[in-house]
């Protein structure tokens, strides 16, 4: 069974998302509705609108895929809830937490399928080591670290949104994000959060953005961020994952990018394999097209999405804290 997708933005994110669709089988994109006018060029010309109802009228979509600035995601996500679509939302879920319980409520309450774009869960180096640390491969975790850090995105364009920090929540809400949500997903909820930063130092408005965030989970462990729009020389990212038994880390300025080692109480046993991804990876591994077909698959088995909107919630919630936390110089409890 074929399925039509409409996108809802038609800039970076809505055209890479639109290459992996097409990819996909079975799927057409067959509509670009893009509020800020944005006449995006993709693969198979898609007819673009302005119009809400006429998009969705003349296309006809099963799937609406939202990749608009973030102060628009709720907006969006009403309107393909009450029409009935399953929809797919590139994260953040969005700029306060209570939008994020609106749209919680509305996706609830419709029943559509739904799913966050946290695509970091579907990078090779990422997932390996959820398996790893879930398999006990470093016995019990205590401590990890994480750093993500590249330049500012947006810079030269006339609206530049990221530079807002009404918009986009700076390097916290739209980077760190990444990060809050991988963690989470690894280690489980958060308990307190401390952060020091550059946010509402206006100097820095729209040019760049550095920030250190401590995590305490509930669980125990300790997590120290790193997270960057500082950074000329394009995107980088490293973790070290330590526990009892040993230490996973990954830098991707390796050629190698995950190394794992065990202390000399932990068995091989039935661990899982490292997964080392390849340098590129093959079409059929990118991170964006697992997360886009794992939808795909959620929607036609009728199960689950692998991040759900409490999942998008909770990531923005930690994000919320952290730039809490900055503001006040205080730890923030959750």
């Amino acid at each position: 069974m074929g399925h039509t997708v409409a996108l809802i933005g038609g800039g970076g994110i809505g055209r890479v998302h639109a290459r992996h669709w097409q990819a996909l089988p079975d799927v057409e994109v067959v509509a670009i509705l893009d509020p800020r006018g944005h006449e995006a060029r993709v693969a198979g010309d898609p007819p673009h609108f302005s119009d809400w109802d006429t998009m969705l009228g003349q296309t006809k979509p099963d799937i609406i895929d939202i990749c608009t600035p973030t102060s628009l995601h709720r907006e969006y996500i009403e309107r393909a809830a009450a029409s009935g679509k399953a929809t797919f939302c590139e994260k953040p879920l969005a700029r306060t937490l209570a939008d994020c319980d609106a749209i919680v409520d509305v996706v609830r309450r419709s029943g559509i399928p739904f799913m966050v774009g946290h695509v970091v869960r579907f990078f090779p180096e990422f997932a390996a080591a959820k398996r790893l640390v879930d398999a006990g491969g470093i016995g019990s975790p205590v401590a990890v670290r994480v750093a993500r850090m590249g330049g500012m995105p947006g810079q030269g364009r006339p609206e530049n949104w990221y530079g807002s920090y009404a918009g986009s929540g700076g390097v916290i809400l739209d980077l760190m994000l990444h990060d809050f949500d991988w963690l989470r997903w690894c280690f489980g909820d958060v308990q307190r959060v401390f952060a020091k930063g550059l946010y509402q130092q206006l100097e820095f408005e729209g040019q760049l953005d550095y920030a250190l965030v401590t995590l305490r989970f509930k669980s125990g462990v300790v997590g120290h961020l790193t997270g960057s729009w500082a950074h000329p020389s394009g995107l980088k990212t490293s973790f070290e994952i330590a526990g009892d038994g040993g230490m996973i880390d990954q830098d991707s300025t390796r050629t190698t990018t995950l190394n794992v080692g065990r202390r000399n109480n932990i068995e091989e046993g039935d661990l899982p394999k490292v997964v080392i991804p390849r340098n590129p990876l093959a079409p059929l591994d990118d991170p964006y097209y697992q997360e886009l077909g794992s939808f795909l698959e959620a929607i036609r088995n009728g199960t689950p999405s692998p991040v759900t909107v409490e999942d998008g919630r909770e990531a923005v919630r930690i994000a919320l804290a952290a730039l809490e936390s900055i503001e006040t110089g205080k730890v923030v409890t959750l």
